[in-house]
Order: structure tokens, then C-alpha cells, then sequence
């Protein structure tokens, strides 16, 4: 993989509380890229949902367990890594939260929204314990010729 330049690094301990925290840092992060809003507020929703369920799920909420976040641009695309210390999962054995049982189940939807907000969602599963949820968006870019609102081509 390609390193994240520029990039962001965050550990928080597993704590609900804590979300908000990253939340602004990738949106502080997200306006730098002068993304429009509606792209900028769905990655800060996929990377809320990633955060929480490295905490909830892969944590076990144990404060003393780390969930890092690292935000950075690689080869045109936001790139968003999001790693806990849990025990891992099999992504492809959740169930559908779209069938009709699962409906009006309280939980089960965020990596439901994580895949649709976003443009690739993977996994990697380390051998010591714990997750990276990969998450990436393309940047728009300009069309050969067109000039950015700074100048720039």
C-alpha cells in the first residue's frame, strides 16, 4: 500500500465518548480537501459507524484497548483505516439487515451503511487480534483542461 500523505493519526481508548472526538478530527481533515458537504458528511457517517463498531464489537468496550484511526489521501482516494484489538468477525456471515426479520432490529446496519456511503470497504484480519476496516472514497477530480476554484489545474 502506498503511504498516507498527508495523514492523520488518532489512538483513542474504547469509549462511546470518544467518537466525537475522531469525528472532528476527520472533518477538520475533510475540509482541507474542499469536499462538498454532502460527501464530507457521508465519510464522517461510514467513519463514525467503523469507530463505533471497533469499540462496541471488536473492543468489547474495554477502555483499556486501543482503537487507532488513520486518515489519509493514497493514489486520488480519501483513504480511512480504522483498527481495534478485538477478536475479528466473518463480514460475510452478518445477516442482511434489508430482510424482512431484520427490519426492525435495533442494530446490524453499520456496515450496511459503511458499504454505501463509501466506494471500497475491506477488511484485514491481523494474527496478533484485532481488525483494519479499510475505508475509501474517490476524490473527484477535473476533467483534463479545467482549472480548480484555487488556480490550480
Amino acid at each position: 500500500m502506498a503511504t498516507l500523505t498527508p495523514r492523520v493519526e488518532l489512538a483513542i481508548g474504547s469509549r462511546f465518548e470518544n467518537i466525537d472526538l475522531v469525528q472532528v478530527v476527520v472533518k477538520v481533515s475533510l475540509q482541507q480537501l474542499r469536499l462538498d458537504d454532502d460527501t464530507s458528511h457521508w465519510i464522517g457517517m461510514a467513519v463514525r459507524e467503523a469507530v463505533a463498531n471497533a469499540i462496541k464489537h471488536g473492543n468489547r468496550q474495554d477502555p483499556d484497548k486501543k482503537v487507532e484511526v488513520t486518515f489519509g489521501i493514497v493514489d486520488g482516494d480519501v483513504l480511512i483505516e480504522v483498527r481495534d484489538e478485538g477478536s475479528g468477525f466473518d463480514p460475510a456471515g452478518l445477516p442482511d439487515p434489508l430482510e424482512p426479520a431484520n427490519l426492525l432490529k435495533p442494530g446490524g446496519r453499520g456496515i450496511f451503511f459503511m458499504r454505501k456511503f463509501m466506494d471500497g470497504i475491506d477488511y484485514d484480519f491481523r494474527p496478533e487480534g484485532g481488525t483494519v476496516v479499510r475505508l475509501r472514497k474517490r476524490l473527484e477530480t477535473s476533467a483534463p483542461g479545467e482549472t480548480q476554484e484555487d488556480g490550480s489545474k
